[in-house]
């Protein structure tokens, strides 16, 4: 496998919802706290600011991107936002996160609790409404989809636990704990701490990479939920990955820089930023939203 460089300079404070563009050969990203949408196109980047914390980006069916925030969903088209739904929750209590197209066409999109209580959901959204389809959990994330569209993948971090569902054109079966790892204790060093699940992505095998935050690496599960592959990063808090490039075998990996401590950040100075290597067995194309 390549080295691991930082795809930019930049840095964000929390950096989330990668996004391979293939139209554009451009990768797009969140910044939750800094309120900004980002493009990476041909080494220039622009920034989008927003007045709402914005937690996850989608591709729209026709041409087009979606953004969910705090407030609700929106189209978002080269800077320029329209509304396109309010949010089903308590947006003082609660915000969007993870989201994710599904194959049915639908957005997925599950949200996080401000109190970090069991009181998240996860979200089938589309024209004709937004469905709650689950719930029960903190912190919504890790949605991904296998190759044959037969599962759903969806993580509860603050858990620990990825859970699997049967997915059968949007209807969902019971979930299954699928991979857990253990909550760390606090006489722990962070050195040993294996990390919580973050975000995830599919890749062709249709093994599960997924971002272990705090525990510095990134994991490629298989099917069965055996880690194959273990990926160490020269930054402690990965988000999420996704794969892109015009032969989809460049993994971005978005990170994060908020809230850590200062002597962590002068050893990792690429905390917060957007980093790339290459890998052997290329990614999915992303789903698309019907919206």
């Amino acid at each position: 496998m390549d080295t691991i460089t930082a795809h930019h300079d930049h840095r964000c404070l929390l950096g989330e919802s990668p996004l391979w563009h293939p139209d554009e050969q451009a990768l797009y990203c969140v910044d939750i706290p800094g309120r900004e949408i980002l493009r990476f196109k041909g080494g220039e980047l622009t920034r989008w600011p927003q007045t709402s914390e914005p937690s996850s980006l989608a591709l729209r069916r026709g041409g087009g991107m979606l953004v969910s925030r705090r407030d609700g969903l929106f189209a978002f088209d080269d800077g320029q936002l329209t509304p396109l739904a309010q949010p089903p929750y308590d947006p003082t209590r609660q915000r969007f996160n993870d989201g994710k197209p599904g194959p049915d066409g639908a957005w997925w999109i599950g949200t996080l609790d401000d109190a970090r209580e069991p009181n998240a959901a996860l979200y089938r959204c589309r024209p004709t409404g937004i469905e709650r389809v689950a719930e029960g959990i903190t912190v919504s994330n890790g949605l991904a989809w296998s190759p044959d569209a037969r599962f759903m993948y969806w993580s509860d971090t603050k858990a620990h636990t990825v859970y699997r569902l049967p997915f059968n054109d949007g209807a969902l079966g019971p979930r299954e704990a699928w991979a857990r790892w253990p909550a760390r204790d606090p006489a722990q060093p962070i050195d040993a701490y294996l990390g919580r699940p973050d975000g995830a992505a599919i890749d062709a095998e249709g093994c599960y990479w997924v971002a272990l935050f705090e525990g510095q690496r990134l994991l490629r599960l298989s099917p069965a939920g055996e880690t194959l592959q273990t990926l160490r990063l020269p930054v402690r808090c990965p988000t999420m990955p996704c794969f892109g490039g015009p032969d989809l075998r460049t993994l971005f990996i978005t990170t994060a820089r908020e809230k850590r401590p200062p002597e962590e950040l002068v050893a990792q100075p690429l905390a917060g930023a957007v980093l790339q290597v290459r890998v052997e067995v290329p990614g999915i194309p992303g789903f698309q939203a019907v919206w």
